[in-house]
């Protein structure tokens, strides 16, 4: 087995290659075919989400009862300024070349899932950040300040990551700037923008990273940018209605939409299928078959976080891993309310409140909480991911975060809120729906002259 073990995994991809591995060494012969198979799916080669961890989980798990804190060497006296150059790092998935890589991120109508590829870019933002800020910091995802899908692709084509540090606050945080291109078409399939907060291993306190220094016009201009997006976070958590009353004008489509469902409530008698004095009276009115309360639009999900997707240097799951599941939830949560597959657009500014622990009981909850008409016909529907955490014994429930997912659907329907809480998440999510479109675009091409990788 050891001999198996060391062979490339594309040459035991087929029953021949079996046969002749087994031909080739007669002490295989012994060998359970189920046990030569155990090889098949393995990967070509190291991938984004390989462990990279400092120390085996249960090792880790064994100092943590001890209560021992793995020390890591940081020189942190002198912060050195870096170059945006200093953090380029590239990885490129080569789904062209490899088949079974491919089965790692297809889904199950034969398309990209992006919801592993949001992973990767969690992943490849963590690396970004150790290479601009150093070791002996504990990187967390702090926000991801937009995903947009630009060019869907039209094929399973090499496809790279790239990215780097396009600005820090001058204190602990950090943007990061990535895209995916497609290399056979020469496309930016997607960019986004990440923030991440280093922190202190042992105080887990916010801590002071490097300096970015942009040198070129080019630099400058991207550096620019990302101020502009920290100020545009800063104006779109003010109008939050967590802080800010509805004005004038959004009172009154309250009060409209209320009064419409009102309307809609006494069509029916709640016990018995007869039509109400006000249907007799009015028999063409009645709840329109296209529109669909919100609370009938929400689904749920529970799953224990496991310690294969901890971060590197922590006991918290890394953020990719919510980005996935809270995605997927969204994209469901979309093709039930709309009885069609939903297209991507894009995520909206969402904050990280508060990490996940390894062993937490993650509860997610999706619900559809805005629709409009999409330039292109069908509807604009935008989703919301509400994420939740308790430890293993239940106590008491903590906000991680908040994920808002837009779609475009090619059904014709639109969600009617019931109670004020609806009306309030209905509200500011067309509040973030107008501000996005005032904030025309965001995106900074990754240059690609820069050399860099992280394969290893």
């Amino acid at each position: 087995m050891q001999r198996i073990a060391r062979l490339k995994p594309s040459s035991l991809r087929n029953t021949t290659a079996l046969h002749n591995i087994k031909s080739f060494d007669h002490r295989l012969s012994s060998v359970p075919w189920s046990q030569l198979r155990r090889y098949v799916a393995a990967p070509a080669k190291p991938t984004l989400l390989s462990p990279k961890f400092s120390i085996p989980w249960l090792k880790a798990l064994e100092l943590k009862e001890k209560n021992s804190v793995v020390k890591m060497e940081a020189n942190k006296s002198q912060l050195t300024p870096k170059r945006m150059s200093d953090s380029y790092s590239s990885y490129t998935l080569e789904f062209g070349k490899d088949e079974w890589l491919v089965d790692s991120y297809v889904n199950a109508t034969g398309q990209l899932r992006l919801g592993n590829i949001f992973m990767d870019l969690d992943a490849l933002s963590g690396v970004i950040a150790y290479k601009h800020a150093g070791e002996g910091y504990t990187i967390v995802t702090a926000a991801v300040d937009r995903i947009s899908l630009l060019h869907p692709p039209t094929s399973f084509c090499d496809m790279e990551l790239r990215g780097m540090v396009t600005w820090t606050s001058n204190r602990s945080s950090m943007e990061i700037s990535l895209e995916v291109v497609a290399k056979e078409e020469n496309k930016t399939v997607l960019t986004c923008q990440f923030t991440m907060v280093a922190l202190d291993p042992f105080t887990k306190k916010a801590t002071n990273i490097n300096p970015l220094i942009a040198e070129t016009a080019e630099e400058k201009r991207i550096f620019a940018r990302g101020e502009e997006r920290n100020k545009f976070k800063k104006a779109l958590a003010s109008t939050s209605l967590e802080k800010q009353a509805p004005n004038e004008e959004e009172s009154n489509l309250i009060h409209k939409m209320w009064r419409q469902q009102q309307h809609y409530k006494g069509m029916y008698s709640s016990n018995m299928s007869i039509l109400t004095w006000r249907q007799k009276l009015d028999p063409g009115v009645g709840k329109p078959a296209k529109v669909m309360y919100m609370s009938d639009t929400e689904i749920q999900t529970t799953q224990i976080m496991q310690p294969q997707y901890r971060n590197r240097h922590s006991y918290m799951i890394f953020g990719g891993l919510l980005l996935r599941n809270t995605f997927e939830l969204a994209f469901t949560c979309c093709a039930a309310a709309s009885h069609s597959r939903p297209r991507f657009l894009s995520m909206s500014p969402s904050v990280f409140r508060e990490s996940v622990p390894v062993g937490g009981i993650l509860y997610l909850t999706a619900k559809v909480v805005h629709t409009d008409t999409a330039p292109t016909g069908g509807t604009r529907v935008q989703v919301r991911v509400e994420s939740k955490v308790r430890d293993v014994h239940h106590s008491s429930l903590r906000h991680t975060g908040t994920f808002t997912y837009t779609f475009d659907t090619e059904a014709d329907f639109q969600v009617m809120p019931k109670t004020y809480g609806e009306f309030v998440s209905y509200i500011d999510a067309r509040r973030k729906a107008e501000a996005e479109q005032s904030w025309l675009d965001t995106r900074d091409e990754v240059p690609d002259n820069l050399e860099g990788s992280i394969v290893e």
